[in-house]
């Protein structure tokens, strides 16, 4: 079994972290360089408990797909996901937020098993639990920058209105 742990920053309201990290459409344009889909299941908005996304993407140079379905959700605390069908003989993803002040601690914890025997264990160790590191780096950095530039371009979109209205 491998895991990998990552711990995420974000300045911003943990609701808001919590739902732009289970919807879909944004897992969609946030994984654009693998041209990942949700084909089946919910293929856009918020995915919520016991609900089902059937993924699409190129990882490897091959069109893969990954099912999963929410099993626990602790809105905005925590949601977890666990594939049902796959290229995994296990796969479980664990989302936690914490509100530290104005800031959102985003932990993942993602816990697979890799199929094929010594093979699968060598491909792991060589290239997939990298790939999965990079990707979820990707993933949480892309929420990052959502999150707090939207709530930095709305700062200046105030200060810009008090201003005109101060000058006027």
């Amino acid at each position: 079994m491998t895991k990998i742990e990552l711990t995420t920053e974000i300045k911003g309201s943990i609701d808001t972290v919590f739902d732009l990290s289970r919807d879909i459409s944004f897992h969609m344009e946030s994984a654009s360089h693998t041209g990942e889909k949700a084909i089946e299941g919910v293929t856009s908005g918020l995915i919520n408990l016991n609900e089902t996304v059937r993924w699409r993407g190129k990882h490897f140079g091959l069109w893969l797909t990954h099912t999963s379905k929410i099993v626990k959700m602790e809105k905005p605390h925590c949601f977890v996901d666990l594939m049902i069908h796959g290229h995994f003989t296990y796969f479980v993803h664990k989302h936690e937020f914490e509100q530290r002040g104005d800031r959102v601690i985003m932990k993942d914890e993602l816990l697979y098993k890799v199929p094929y025997g010594w093979f699968g264990k060598l491909f792991n160790k060589l290239m997939l639990k990298n790939h999965l590191r990079r990707f979820l780096k990707h993933r949480n950095a892309q929420i990052k920058n959502r999150i707090e530039n939207e709530a930095l371009n709305a700062l200046v979109d105030d200060e810009f209105l008090r201003h005109a209205s101060t000058s006027a």
